[in-house]
């Protein structure tokens, strides 16, 4: 086991400190500066190795730690009618059920798992078995600190702030024995990242009972969480026998890594396959305009389906949730308080909302895949002229696609103010109005000139840009720390406007200066 436990991590690392020195080469200000041979100079992969140690040691505590800042704990402001202790653990049990079957850790392939299994040879249920048990070690040292420290704060008794990470891990232990008694039972082989229908409506259940309970003053007891969580514990133990003992190991990761190996050897291929479908290819769809606004048009009418679909989606998504706090507002009256002061405390929380319905990334991604990787072999192309004219048509075309489920965000978010109690100042309604909108347009702005400043992709679609990765992991880690603000709408709206005016005329004069340059194909 030792051995198997040596022989991945090292695979892993290898992989990972090969991709942090690429990562170093394609960042802008130390491309010029580090040496083609970098991957060759031992002092560089001494270095690489370092940073994969101390990634892994944070992997380890960071994700836990955002974990219960942000999802556990970082709205409670809104649950003051519920006990602290009992809407902690009512939240905490909802999600650890959502992620025992979201993270199971054995239902993933991934890259390092087909290098072992698929390439190496490797025995499977060996390397299942000891990846697992190094996963559920690290959920287990990973959530003591902070159900000690978190829970403590909330008034969770120490027995049962230590018993929790036990708890959290036999829940899933219990999911995939689950998983592996129904591949026996039907034959079917759970991928974690493949939802199905009836996932994602009972993971939808889930999150609603997690979140909307709280709020209404509506929490499980202090007992019955702590009574499911501590049955957990020898339900666990029960359950590893029945995990060690699975005899079809070789047979369900290599259904897994099946898909993968087809992504891995055709690339192009198979991401042309997976969009055919949803690209129109009628020859009679035409348009009257002339040069890039006629390829605009061409492009939105033949992807109408991609670039809209999932828009449409969350645009029904936010009419339920409105349609449902409605509902709310007249069935517990008590509610009333806690969505005004929701509205006109917590702007900040719909700013993560907006980062996460935006469809910047899927419509970079689709302009890349099906127009520019070909455009981009043109000289004419990479005008200065020519990219800017483009990307303030791409740039309409993006806002209209986020600003529709923004604007419906913002009416009913208007509406709720009004119904729960309304404002004294009716400038808060005028702000919410226009901000949420804003907001919208600034993500639209960021990942288009995120796109031609740090064009992220090679010919095969894969991303190989370490700077767009770091700005967009920084984009997001600036969304967290924003949630916590609690500041008055008007203020924090009249800030959001101006710095999306000032930041889309940035986005311009820089993409006309700097993307003729940066706006090309990576290798």
């Amino acid at each position: 086991m030792y051995k198997t436990l040596r022989i991945t991590f090292s695979l892993k690392n290898t992989y990972r400190v090969n991709s942090i020195l690429y990562s170093l080469k394609q960042i802008p200000l130390l491309k010029r500066l580090l040496p083609d041979a970098l991957y060759g100079i031992q002092g560089f992969k001494i270095f690489a190795n370092i940073l994969a140690i101390i990634w892994e040691i944070l992997s380890i505590f960071l994700g836990k730690f955002l974990y219960f800042l942000t999802l556990v704990c970082g709205i409670e402001a809104l649950y003051e009618k519920a006990p602290a202790s009992q809407a902690f653990l009512h939240i905490l049990l909802f999600l650890t059920v959502i992620g025992s079957f979201a993270n199971t850790f054995l239902f993933n392939p991934s890259r390092d798992k087909y290098y072992a299994i698929i390439l190496m040879r490797m025995d499977a249920r060996r390397n299942t078995l000891v990846n697992y048990g190094y996963a559920m070690g690290k959920v287990l040292l990973g959530f003591l600190p902070f159900t000690l420290l978190f829970g403590l704060a909330r008034g969770i008794p120490l027995w049962l702030c230590l018993l929790l990470p036990c708890s959290i891990a036999g829940m899933k232990l219990v999911s995939v024995t689950y998983t592996l008694w129904d591949y026996q039972k039907r034959g079917n082989v759970y991928n974690e990242n493949e939802g199905t229908k009836t996932y994602w409506i009972a993971m939808t259940i889930l999150l609603i009972l997690a979140y909307g309970s709280p709020a209404l003053g509506i929490a499980l007891p202090l007992w019955v969480s702590a009574a499911v969580f501590l049955a957990c514990i020898p339900l666990g133990l029960l359950c590893i026998r029945r995990i060690f003992t699975f005899p079809d190991y070789p047979s369900v990761t290599r259904q897994l890594l099946y898909k993968m190996q087809n992504q891995m050897d055709q690339a192009v291929q198979s991401s042309k396959t997976v969009n055919q479908q949803f690209i129109t290819t009628d020859t009679s769809i035409t348009s009257r305009r002339k040069g890039f606004e006629y390829l605009n048009e061409l492009f939105i009418k033949r992807h109408r389906k991609i670039l809209w679909k999932a828009t449409i989606r969350i645009i029904y998504g936010c009419l339920v949730l409105f349609a449902m706090l409605l509902l709310a507002i007249y069935v517990f009256p008590q509610s009333r308080e806690v969505i005004n002061y929701m509205i006109l405390s917590c702007l900040p929380l719909f700013l993560f909302a907006l980062y996460a319905i935006n469809r910047g990334t899927n419509f970079t991604r689709a302009l890349f895949m099906n127009c520019d990787r070909s455009l981009l072999t043109y000289g004419f192309f990479k005008q200065p002229k020519a990219i800017l004219k483009l990307f303030q048509i791409r740039l309409r075309e993006i806002v209209k696609i986020n600003l529709v489920p923004a604007g419906i965000l913002a009416a009913g978010l208007s509406i709720l103010l009004f119904l729960s109690g309304g404002t004294e100042d009716p400038w808060n309604y005028a702000v919410v109005l226009v901000s949420i909108p804003c907001i919208s347009v600034f993500f639209s702005v960021h990942h288009l000139i995120l796109y031609y400043l740090l064009q992220p992709y090679n010919a095969g679609t894969e991303m190989k840009s370490g700077a767009f990765q770091i700005v967009q992991s920084l984009t997001y880690f600036a969304c967290v720390l924003l949630m916590q603000l609690q500041v008055p709408t008007l203020l924090f709206g009249a800030l959001s406007i101006v710095f999306c005016v000032l930041y889309s005329v940035i986005a311009c004069v820089l993409v006309y200066h700097l993307a003729p340059k940066t706006f090309k194909l990576r290798p």
